[in-house]
């Protein structure tokens, strides 16, 4: 463990002006307040603080972070408050020990919960303050150097797990690489020990068997450079275990097939030497095609800029290398604590600005907007795993901008990654200049135009392609808004029609009275509660007027059946689909594709609203022992009027040439659009298909259906 003295030394030398007296203070105050309290290794838990206080110096962050370093667990394990944490060492330590914090206090439902809410906290507070992530990344550092000690394997697990999908993905982010490379490796050997272990035997069999081959390699790079003038520093070393593993995994190969397990850093003097350099490289060793990364001048969103290539090297041995500047360099080791303390001294790197300048924390602004649309904290971490676990893909906006993308992003998603308004108004787009369907899969140095109209609202069908956590948690917050609204008005003219078939009237003050017996808040809760099919309309009006009971145990109920064929359409006791949004509050029924026209009626389905079938449904025999799930349901012919709905028909055509594209050309010829066609069957005169058509109501399928058996292809057909 480190001592007082050691520390202050390491913090003052490379920031003269610390307050010693501070950092003394600090280190005595919390091995006090952690007093006798021991770690799972059975040594004393100051050390813990200590030595993440040390991780924080080897970053060279700044005097009130090592201080939080050395305080961060003092609220949640002592009896020490913030409040005693601003008076002592003022407000800016106690803001970030308060943000570190965990909520341990909180009564939650799951572990998942407890963990959700507390990385909610962690995004919240590094949103102010970007050191907050910092002393949390070396807090879980720390405590998975001594993850062993644990007792309890699925303990172990778990916190390995939890490393794996959060602060691996944070720390990548925030650019720490021997942080992120050491968190990757002891969860993997915590996660997979099998596998670990043997990638590790394979890698020393082959340091066995080569002799110090990376020393051999990295010396014939560093003459060839220095044959080329360049004042070049060269090192080099064997990929860790877990990027092996990964590679294996990503690439579906195994050990035998990798040949660039062995890495090499060229740190020169400017850019034009990286060029200079890259050119000598290429000039002596044939170049691996496809292993060519410039992220000098298309930087990571975490600041990172280097150049990557893969050759074949000395020895003939396939290596990768990476090319920087010195002032790069120490970017790519210290992250995010560079650019904090470049802020702090006033010296920032001139190589870097303008070109990352606001994008390192582009990916921040992005969790705060997920944490905005995300309905509760599991969604929020569902979300976030989305966005940080992915490889990327660089898009460029028609004026030049850049945004980085995770791999698969399609244009919905760049269009929430530009802004969140275009998002939601996404019609079209177009990907270097040709229009494309919404869910293409965007690829590297796309150049993409969104078309907007104020008309458009996202598609809950967005939801299948997207893959950011952004568009997802902004679809999902629209679906819920939306799907809130209908829910209301669905569940508004299922309880008018009830109480008034029983004689009563569903009054705002008759729900009010009964909001504290369906553990609601207001009315509008019970209506929406009704339109989803959580509760039905007979036990809100047993509630609202208990007589009502007992007056229909008076009457006989008819059979289900009964019912149905007593259904008069000309009554206008129907309830009519009115402003009720597909896939909403309503869903149309896949066994039988009602359309305008068709008789219709509802069934009640638990937390989707209401499923509309064609009354001659065979599906419906299933409820006929559910008289209160089924419910009138009329057309509202001025709200269907010109949308596009889908009839199914099946066909059997003659097996001749010519047969298919005569079905289409009729179909097509009565204004109907194919959406999708499904062979059934096949035989050497007859083959038999299912087909989807969009059409306006039942009166155009049926005129194409007329046409269709007109045809001297065509079999027979009919409505499926």
């Amino acid at each position: 463990m480190m001592r007082q003295y050691e520390l202050v030394e390491r913090v003052k030398a490379y920031e003269p002006g610390a307050d010693e007296d501070a950092l003394n203070k600090a280190y005595v105050f919390t091995v006090k307040a952690h007093g006798n309290q021991k770690r799972a290794s059975g040594d004393p838990y100051f050390s813990h603080p200590v030595e993440v206080a040390g991780l924080l110096s080897d970053k060279r962050l700044d005097c009130a972070s090592i201080i939080t370093g050395l305080l961060h667990d003092t609220v949640e394990d002592t009896e020490v408050t913030i409040p005693d944490i601003s008076e002592i060492f003022g407000e800016e330590v106690a803001a970030l020990v308060d943000g570190v914090t965990k909520l341990s206090q909180l009564e939650l439902q799951s572990d998942r919960t407890k963990q959700a809410e507390n990385f909610r906290k962690l995004v919240l507070a590094m949103s102010q303050d970007i050191r907050v992530l910092i002393v949390k990344l070396a807090d879980r550092l720390h405590n998975m150097r001594t993850l062993h000690f644990i007792k309890a394997p699925d303990k172990r697990r778990r916190i390995a797990r939890e490393t794996m999908d959060i602060y691996v993905p944070l720390t990548e982010r925030i650019g720490i690489r021997d942080w992120q490379e050491e968190l990757e490796d002891i969860a993997f050997q915590e996660l997979n020990p099998d596998a670990r272990a043997s990638i590790v035997a394979r890698l020393e069999f082959l340091a066995e068997s080569g002799g110090d081959v990376v020393e051999r390699v990295r010396a014939a790079l560093q003459a060839n450079l220095n044959d080329a003038g360049l004042n070049a520093d060269v090192s080099g070393r064997q990929k860790r275990p877990y990027s092996i593993w990964r590679k294996m995994q990503r690439q579906n190969i195994g050990f035998e097939q990798l040949s660039d397990i062995m890495a090499f850093r060229v740190v020169v003097d400017s850019i034009e030497d990286c060029y200079k350099a890259l050119g000598a490289l290429h000039g002596k060793y044939s170049m691996v095609p496809g292993r060519f990364k410039d992220y000098v001048s298309l930087p990571k969103p975490n600041g990172y800029r280097s150049i990557h290539t893969g050759v074949i090297g000395p020895e003939n041995r396939r290596i990768e290398i990476q090319i920087r500047t010195r002032a790069m360099h120490e970017i790519a080791e210290l992250g995010v604590a560079a650019h904090w303390r470049y802020k702090q001294t006033g010296k920032p790197d001139q190589e870097s600005k303008g070109s990352t300048e606001g994008r390192q924390y582009r990916w921040l602004r992005e969790l705060l907007e997920i944490l905005d649309n995300a309905s509760g904290p599991e969604d929020f971490l569902e979300h976030t795993k989305m966005e940080m676990f992915s490889d990327q893909v660089f898009i460029f906006t028609p004026k030049g901008d850049l945004h980085a993308l995770p791999r698969g992003s399609c244009p919905v998603d760049f269009a929430y990654a530009v802004h969140t308004d275009i998002g939601n108004r996404c019609t079209a787009a177009r990907v270097n200049g040709r229009l494309v369907p919404l869910r293409t899969e965007l690829r590297n140095g796309d150049q993409v135009e969104i078309v907007t109209s104020k008309a458009q609202t996202p598609s809950p069908a967005w939801e299948n392609f997207v893959v950011t956590g952004k568009a997802r948690a902004c679809i999902r917050r629209f679906v819920r808004s939306v799907q809130r609204e209908q829910y209301v008005r669905l569940g508004k003219e299922i309880l008018d029609r009830a109480f008034k078939a029983a004689g009563y009237e569903a009054t705002e003050k008759a729900l009010k009275g009964i909001v504290q017996r369906f553990d609601a808040e207001n009315a509008e809760d019970i209506q929406a509660a009704v339109g989803e099919g959580r509760i039905s309309a007979r036990d809100v009006l047993y509630a609202a007027y208990p007589g009502a009971k007992e007056k229909e145990k008076e009457k006989k109920a008819p059979r289900p059946r009964a019912a149905k064929e007593q259904i008069d359409p000309s009554s206008g006791g129907a309830i009519p689909i009115r402003g009720l949004i597909p896939h909403m509050a309503i869903h149309f029924a896949k066994c039988c594709h009602p359309l305008p026209g068709d008789r219709i009626i509802g069934i009640v389905t638990t937390g989707k609203g209401v499923t509309i079938h064609n009354m001659d449904c065979p599906t419906l025999e299933n409820f006929s022992d559910m008289p209160e799930r089924w419910l009138d349901i009329s057309w509202d012919q001025d709200a269907v009027d010109g949308s596009a709905f889908t009839g199914r028909i099946r066909a059997v055509l003659l097996n001749e040439p010519g047969a298919l594209a005569e079905v289409t050309g009729v179909i097509g010829r009565d204004g109907g659009n194919i959406s999708n066609l499904k062979f059934t069957s096949r035989s050497a005169d007859f083959f038999e298909m299912l087909i989807d058509i969009e059409v306006v109501d039942a009166k155009q399928l049926n005129n194409i259906l007329a046409a269709l058996r007109a045809s001297k292809h065509v079999n027979s057909v009919e409505r499926a």
